[in-house]
Parts: structure tokens; C-alpha cells; sequence
């Protein structure tokens, strides 16, 4: 049957052509709802995963009703329940790895296992299956159509550089970017992509806000920091306005001893050993570090970029603590029943999740849009893609502990960048649905 568009209509038929496409119309219509209704579902960015009520044991239960109580259902609409990308499990993956240590120049050093002799090739052949949905593999050349003309950085520690570094391998099926930086300093990286515009940037800023150290050997032989809680790192706020995507992150730094300062005075510490200054949890120093960094971002007169919190990605020590001969050997991932988010993780990650919902509302203010990359749950599974002692030669004199914080390249770190691509796919889709619920709020007030 030949479709004409409502202009088309021939003459003298237009009701009886009506008539008799109505049930298509209603089709149409019904499909483009359900289109726009669905695909949302994938991020179910505002609430708390269902990972954290699935994997809690018995013994967490009250830890999930104090979530549900205190901050109300986990999901806006019951409806989002269907699926989430961020939940799900590690399946065979045979086509993987999409690069290799030769064929990828951008791999650091200590990531890069597979030059360092690691003898299995396992942990680079698995992909991460939602649950009730499927995440496609990552496509360079969508990727580059998609931020065309964008600029994208990655504002944190080395384990936000480690992502960036598998982007710029993922990418590199398409092209190298050159390098831009405006210092020799490795810690401030900028790469562009000639064909594309693209723009990609890394800003060390392990504590997110200004911090100094003040002793390097300090009381663990890692260091002691004086952060100043309250005040911007301006390494990376004064130059983050132009950017589109802005992707921030911290973690592992916070296990470090820590002298905390408010307006300019002690507050407490973290593991300081100092007299008379009082030991605070980590979580203290964590919360209000996210807290000024959020309101950095909310406060910066001409950033009108989306930001990401790419969330804690747990560490895998076993046998030992990092330092004391602790290490990650395991050598497939765990289903998703067989370990859970607890203790300090569980604590880290509830804290950026909290301060996350706190400035996505304050920026809502402002028409500034808010993310969640929740990473925890997938790699909370992934024991056996850290390097370990495979960051550097066997006969070489060095002062680095087994390395289960970090990710082998290539490696199920790869997946945080299907996560990203997914998520700018769908971006066009939630900024007009939010541009909607602003004008419905807007028609509401007058």
C-alpha cells in the first residue's frame, strides 16, 4: 500500500486515506513511545543501581533499607527497573582484545602486561552482558562522529588516566591524535584529533582539591598530605571551562595519610600520627573533597559541559595488604553472586553517590547536566585484570608493590569506554527530554 505524507493526500481522498491509515499512525505512534520510553531505561542515572539491592547478603539488608528510607525509592519510575547497563555479568568474549601493546603506543608503561610477560591472555577476552539489555562493543568511528568538534577531559588520578589511555587505544583504529600539551609535564596530557576536532585532556588531580605534600616518606612510606577541603585545585578549575565532557574521578589517593583543613585550620586527619590533631574516617576527607569539586563545576560562569563521575573502581588485594605482600592472581572474573560491595568500598562508593545526587540537583539550577558512570559493580568482578607483578621486568630494582589497582591493557577496562560511548549516544535523547521537563516546570510556575 503506498504511504503518502498528510500533504500528499490525493485530492478527494483524503478522509478515506485517513481512514484507512489510522492504524499505522497509531502504530507509529505507539513504536516512537515506546522508542523514547525504553531507551532511557538503559541509565538509570538519577537513582541507586540495582546492583546494591541484588548483591546485598542478609547480612546487608538494613543497609539497603537505610538507602531506600533516607533517600526514597532507588528508581523514579518502576519502569526503569527493566534494565541498567551498569548491572549484569562478564560473559566470553573471542573477537576480543580490538588493539594490542603493539599496535597501541599510548599504553603506560606499568599497564602494559602483556610486554612484562603476563603468560595468560584470559582476562582480555570477556565482554560485560547488562542484564536485560545488551551494551554494544565500542565503535571508534561512532565515537569520533559523536564528539566532532567537542572537547572531552579526565579530571582525577591515574586510574582516570588509565581509562583515557584506553580511549586513545580504541580510537587509534581510526586515528592518533597528536599531541598538544602546553607543558612537558606528563600529568597534564592533551591530545587532538586532526579530522574530527576532537579535543582529549588529562588533569592530575588525585585529591581534587588543592593539596600539597608535606612529607614524602610520611607515616606509611606513601606520603603525608595536607588537603585543603574547602578550596579549588585551580590546576584543573581554572581550565576546565571550555571543555564539553568533563570526566572526574578519585579514589585510591584517600587511603593515603591526609592532614584535612577547613578555612585554613586543621580539622582532623587520616592515619597522620600527629599530636593532637584527631584521626578521622577516610570518608570524611572523601565526601568534602567531591563536595568542593562539584561546586567548582557548579560555580564556573561559562562551563556549560556535561560531567561524568566515573564511580570507584575497588581495588583486589588478596592475602595480604597492598603493602604487605598482598596481590591479585585470580585469573577469571566472579559472577555476579559470588562477591558483593562492602566495607570500605561500600563506603566510598555511597559517599560519591551521595554528593553526586547532591550537585546534579544544584546544577539542575543552572541547566547544567549531571552523570553517572557507575563502573563499581563491573569491576567489583574483575580480580584478574590488575598488571600485579607484571608492571615492569622481573630483574628490576623497583620500589613498586603488586599492582591490583590499576588495569592491564588491553583489558575489561576497555568496557568503561562502552559505557561512555553508550552514554553519549543517548545523550540527545535525555537532554530533550529534560528540556521538556524544564518547560513543564517553567508553564507550571506562571
Amino acid at each position: 500500500m503506498k504511504v503518502y505524507a498528510m500533504n500528499q493526500l490525493p485530492f478527494g481522498s483524503k478522509h478515506h486515506a485517513l481512514r484507512k491509515s489510522t492504524p499505522t499512525i497509531a502504530l507509529t505512534v505507539t513504536f516512537t513511545l515506546v522508542l523514547f520510553t525504553v531507551f532511557p531505561l538503559c541509565y538509570p542515572l538519577l537513582g541507586y543501581p540495582l546492583y546494591l539491592l541484588k548483591s546485598f547478603s542478609k547480612s546487608q539488608i538494613s543497609i539497603s533499607s537505610y538507602v531506600a528510607v533516607k533517600y526514597g525509592s532507588i528508581y523514579e519510575n518502576e519502569s526503569e527497573q527493566k534494565c541498567d547497563i551498569f548491572t549484569g555479568e562478564w560473559i566470553p568474549n573471542p573477537h576480543a582484545p580490538y588493539y594490542t601493546n603493539t599496535t597501541c603506543w599510548a599504553i603506560h608503561e606499568h599497564q602494559n602486561c602483556m610486554k612484562y610477560g603476563r603468560p595468560d591472555t584470559g582476562f582480555m577476552k570477556w565482554r560485560w552482558r547488562p542484564d536485560g539489555c545488551e551494551l554494544p562493543v565500542f565503535n571508534p568511528a561512532q565515537f569520533l562522529e559523536i564528539v566532532r568538534g567537542k572537547s572531552m577531559a579526565f579530571v582525577g588520578d591515574s586510574v582516570g588516566r588509565n581509562q583515557m589511555q584506553s580511549l586513545i587505544c580504541l580510537l587509534s583504529r581510526v586515528e592518533y591524535p597528536i599531541d598538544v600539551s602546553y607543558t612537558p609535564d606528563e600529568h597534564f596530557k592533551r591530545w587532538r584529533y586532526p579530522s574530527y576536532n576532537f579535543t582529549l585532556a588529562t588533569f592530575w588531580t588525585p585529591h581534587l582539591v588543592k593539596a600539597e605534600e608535606t612529607d614524602a616518606y610520611g607515616p606509611t612510606h606513601t606520603g603525608l598530605f595536607n588537603l585543603y577541603l574547602d578550596e579549588f585545585d585551580e590546576g584543573w578549575t581554572a581550565q576546565i571551562e571550555e571543555f564539553d565532557y568533563v570526566i572526574i574521578n578519585a579514589g585510591h589517593w584517600f587511603y593515603r595519610p591526609c592532614v584535612y583543613y577547613e578555612n585554613r585550620q586543621v580539622v582532623g586527619c587520616r592515619f597522620c600520627l600527629l599530636e593532637n590533631v584527631t584521626d578521622l574516617p577516610m570518608y570524611f576527607g572523601y565526601r568534602k573533597a567531591f563536595r568542593t569539586a562539584f561546586r567548582a563545576l557548579n560555580s564556573l560562569e561559562n562551563y556549560k559541559g556535561i560531567t561524568f563521575l566515573r564511580t570507584f573502581a575497588p581495588s583486589h588485594f588478596e592475602n595480604g595488604e597492598w603493602n604487605k605482600g598482598g596481590d591479585c592472581v585470580r585469573r577469571r572474573p566472579f559472577r555476579s553472586n559470588e562477591t558483593s560491595l562492602e566495607g570500605v568500598n561500600f563506603e566510598l562508593y555511597m559517599t560519591q553517590l551521595e554528593e553526586f545526587k547532591l550537585a546534579e540537583k544544584e546544577g539542575k539550577k543552572r541547566g547544567l547536566r549531571f552523570r553517572l558512570l557507575d563502573t563499581t559493580q563491573a569491576m567489583l568482578l574483575r580480580p584478574d585484570g590488575h598488571p600485579s607483578i607484571y608492571g615492569h621486568w622481573p630483574h628490576e630494582n623497583v620500589t613498586l608493590y603488586n599492582d591490583c589497582v590499576h588495569w592491564c591493557l588491553p583489558g575489561p577496562i576497555d568496557t568503561w569506554n562502552d559505557f561512555l560511548l553508550e552514554m553519549l549516544k543517548m545523550e540527545g535523547v535525555r537532554s530533550y527530554e529534560e528540556k521538556l521537563d524544564l518547560s513543564d516546570r517553567k508553564m507550571k510556575l506562571r
